[in-house]
């Protein structure tokens, strides 16, 4: 259990909280669920211009990142289709992968095919059922796949000032600005019960809050003057009590219970807003391909990790169908912004290339 990880090393419950935060990030769990610390531990390994632990932002939005990468590959003398939805993918008499179907019918032939899609969309859509064994299936629809989060990107036309550190008189931004800034998180206590709240199908009262202001380091982000303010929030169900619909009166409540919280840190917050666009779980599925809203593609507990990513026996970016390659979220080591699973499937395809 994390808490008693962060018990045996830390008195401030604040500093427990803020650090246990990492912990349940984009995971339905608390922080006194079972297996919760290896999230921490996954969300600090690595580093950053030789900074281990470090996180840090793209200059020009995370789009740059993709942009760069699509130069990268264009440059090695790859053909990019954007906007071309994939329908499905083109199996030969031996079942070995040959390319794939796109929902316009044009066909891409092709001896190796990567798919940076989740498990359930590679295996559950685009792939012939009948060419799947059974239990293989089986496992891929069995995936935890629950995800607590909801996004909430805003425009505001000036700084968050806050109460425990107030603005300068010329309105620029200060150290804290430029971090990651955790809210609610005075006890692990509240990301519990928010958590329990969403177990029940309620969208937590006093939710789980990180807030970024990446135009405070990149100002090319927003006009003069003006920031944008990620807000990465928790918990939030896929599924309301009730079945009730995530519609536009839903979407709002919540994000006015976000800013209301907000509010109560940095007087001023709500009367800054200029914009919103609001993102719970279905609408991530909806316009990412996000299974149930999930940012790592599946839940990142013992159960669905290492050898058991996405399957047993099939966590070595191999599948089921010769040629047919798993490279997202889904596929080892999991989730974030860090190209391994990538990677790591790209020398797996590459040594199968040799070979043909």
């Amino acid at each position: 259990l994390l808490g008693q990880i962060l018990d045996q090393w830390f008195e401030s419950e604040p500093l427990k909280a803020t650090l246990a935060t990492d912990a349940v990030i984009g995971a339905m769990a608390s922080p006194h669920t079972p297996g919760s610390g290896y999230v921490l531990l996954h969300h600090v390994m690595g580093e950053l211009d030789g900074q281990r632990g470090a996180w840090g932002y793209v200059a020009g939005g995370m789009g740059a990142l993709s942009q760069a990468i699509a130069r990268a590959a264009a440059a090695q003398g790859a053909h990019i289709f954007a906007e071309k939805a994939v329908c499905h993918v083109l199996l030969g008499r031996d079942r070995q992968a040959q390319g794939v179907t796109l929902q316009d019918g044009t066909e891409v032939r092709s001896k190796l095919v990567l798919s940076n899609a989740s498990p359930q969309i590679t295996f559950l859509e685009l792939t012939p059922q009948e060419q799947l064994p059974k239990d293989f299936v089986q496992r891929i629809r069995q995936v935890d796949t629950r995800s607590p989060v909801t996004k909430i990107n805003v425009a505001v036309d000036r700084l968050p000032s806050f109460l425990a550190a107030p603005n300068t008189h010329d309105g620029q931004p200060l150290p804290h600005h430029q971090c990651s800034i955790h809210l609610n998180c005075e006890g692990t206590h509240l990301l519990h019960h928010a958590f329990t709240e969403a177990t029940h199908g309620h969208p937590s009262s006093r939710p789980m809050i990180e807030l970024c202001i990446p135009s405070a380091l990149d100002p090319g982000l927003a006009p003069q003057g003006c920031h944008v303010v990620s807000l990465f929030t928790q918990y939030t169900p896929s599924v309301l009590a009730g079945g009730q619909p995530w519609d536009e009166q839903a979407r709002n409540a919540y994000a006015d219970t976000v800013f209301d919280c907000i509010e109560a840190y940095a007087p001023g917050f709500k009367a800054s807003v200029i914009g919103r666009d609001i993102l719970t779980p279905p609408d991530l599925e909806r316009i990412f391909g996000l299974p149930g809203g999930n940012i790592f593609h599946g839940g990142m507990s013992l159960d669905q990790l290492y050898f058991a990513r996405p399957a047993p026996s099939y966590s070595g970016y191999r599948s089921p169908i010769p040629g047919l390659y798993l490279c997202g979220s889904g596929a080892h080591p999991g989730g974030g912004v860090m190209g391994a699973a990538g990677r790591n499937a790209a020398q797996v395809a590459l040594e199968d290339f040799r070979h043909l």
